[in-house]
């Protein structure tokens, strides 16, 4: 049997004989692991904004996702808020331009400097 480069080269290219649900399998494992890793933690973490945004009330310290620290002064009824950056000075934002992270460090580092601590009390049994 003579084999020439052309035949090697076309068998090559063909594949193994018998592996044509390997690339299905491979492709579904890859839509899987993208499904887990990157549109779930991302549909959640937008699920928890909206909560945190839907939450807001007036007198609450507040920072927006441009850096602008303020107290709700005002919410309004078409989804926005009027905070008050300064004595006197009031600006309205979108509720959702106000950062969740941002906003949370924030009180977190007000809560520290007023010496609030938040502990939990264990239970014995």
């Amino acid at each position: 049997m003579h084999f020439t480069l052309a035949t090697v080269l076309l068998q090559a290219a063909a594949g193994p004989a018998g592996g044509g649900m390997t690339p299905i399998f491979l492709m579904v494992g890859m839509f899987v692991v993208m499904y887990f890793f990157m549109i779930r933690p991302q549909a959640k973490k937008a699920k928890e904004q909206k909560k945190f945004a839907d939450s807001m009330n007036v007198g609450e310290q507040v920072v927006t996702t441009a850096g602008i620290h303020g107290r709700i002064n005002k919410s309004n009824d078409d989804g926005t808020l009027q905070i008050e950056i300064s004595r006197s000075t009031f600006m309205t934002i979108e509720r959702s331009a106000v950062s969740m992270e941002m906003t949370a460090a924030y009180r977190k580092k007000a809560d520290a400097a007023a010496g609030v601590t938040t502990t939990t009390a264990t239970v014995a049994k």
